[in-house]
């Protein structure tokens, strides 16, 4: 059970090409966004689609996987565990984030095959 406790996996498309970043210490950060659909009916009985954006950084393998394959559009399983951030923006102001740091991922729908990491 303790594998649950900060587990999360969506299967979602890339809302815009992987950014990449080297840190001070060499180590590669890429981040990019996923879009999640979800489907209902509402009391109208009016088909509705309502769209969640995740925010998703990747480090090493993973990240290097990233950078060479993912594009804008293409669909993807992940797995990852949710982390929490706070930074200073230029006015000054503490701002806060929440990111799914991605520790699995699977292309989906490619022509030219999928690959895990």
């Amino acid at each position: 059970m303790y594998a649950l406790k900060n587990k999360v996996q969506l299967i979602g498309n890339l809302g815009n090409a992987p950014e990449v970043r080297n840190t001070e210490s060499g180590k590669k950060l890429v981040r990019f966004s996923v879009a999640t659909n979800e489907q209902y009916k509402n009391a109208s009985g009016e088909k509705v689609t309502e769209t969640q954006w995740h925010n998703l950084i990747a480090w090493g393998k993973i990240a290097d996987i990233a950078e060479k394959f993912l594009v804008k559009g293409a669909e993807v399983a992940i797995e990852g565990k949710l982390v929490n951030r706070n930074y200073m923006d230029k006015e000054g102001n503490k701002k806060y984030i929440t990111e799914i740091q991605v520790n699995e991922l699977l292309m989906l729908g490619r022509a030219t095959g999928s690959m895990v990491a």
